[in-house]
């Protein structure tokens, strides 16, 4: 059921100069624990949430591309530096940071990824593990089952 988002989200950086709109369902959770998203975030792991990109728009400011360990581009409030958003362009999704979202205390990652780099006390209560990424054909499957299993919020 496609209501029970209570969309639209919105959401935006630390200093509130970039603000964005999510207005279509999320595809999937996740949380991340390569090396890079905990240098980032100065953190055991990153939290996404992955949107198609026809329902993700920046609403006020201009972010700037910065620095990723992939040539997708990554966005950033050039003034307070918080890492907002990635654009995976040729899958045609977002990835936003769901901690970026104004009301966010629904989130709960659905899959953790990079578990092989993984701090060893880091938990989360994600469903689905993975040591890299998920082979990219079982992509569907996760999808589909976080439609009907993934948090939402109250």
């Amino acid at each position: 059921m496609s209501d029970d988002w209570k969309l639209p989200w919105d959401g935006g950086c630390l200093c509130g100069q970039i603000r964005f709109r999510i207005s279509a369902p999320p595809l999937l959770t996740a949380a991340c624990h390569c090396a890079w998203c905990q240098k980032r975030s100065a953190s055991a792991y990153s939290l996404t949430i992955t949107v198609p990109t026809g329902g993700f728009a920046v609403t006020q400011g201009e972010p700037e591309l910065g620095k990723g360990p992939s040539p997708n581009p990554h966005f950033f409030c050039p003034a307070c530096k918080n890492w907002v958003f990635l654009r995976l362009d040729a899958l045609g999704i977002v990835n936003v940071r769901s901690t970026m979202l104004d009301e966010h205390g629904w989130f709960r990652p659905f899959i953790e990824i990079f578990t092989s780099r993984k701090l060893p006390w880091a938990t989360t209560s994600a469903v689905h593990r993975f040591e890299t990424l998920p082979d990219p054909h079982a992509f569907g499957s996760l999808i589909e089952a976080f439609s009907r299993e993934g948090a939402r919020p109250a």
